[in-house]
């Protein structure tokens, strides 16, 4: 009994790493990926780097999409799209 007490503050901390840490961030990935596949023309999205733009056509074969600016079209990578920002843009005004 006594050498599980010493191996319990190690168990302890892994497991509170686990669900502060680790969880957490297991769930953003699923939710971005979840995301990613959703896209579809026409959704006005933002990418990391905080280009505007709206979303023209999407390939499988790449996992890349096109964007239309004000600048013209573009192609990124689905990953380059930011979630929360785009989530935020395609939210319906509160009144």
């Amino acid at each position: 009994m006594g050498d599980i007490g010493q191996f319990l503050p190690m168990i302890l901390i892994f497991v509170v790493a686990y669900f502060f840490m680790i969880r957490p961030q297991m769930k953003r990935q699923k939710d971005e990926k979840k995301f990613s596949a959703e896209l579809k023309r026409g959704d006005r999205v933002i990418t990391k780097s905080g280009l505007h733009g709206k979303v023209v056509d999407l390939n499988d074969k790449d996992t890349s999409c096109v964007l239309e600016t004000m600048a013209g079209k573009l192609k990124f990578d689905r990953s380059a799209i930011s979630m929360e920002m785009s989530a935020k843009l395609n939210a319906p005004e509160k009144k």
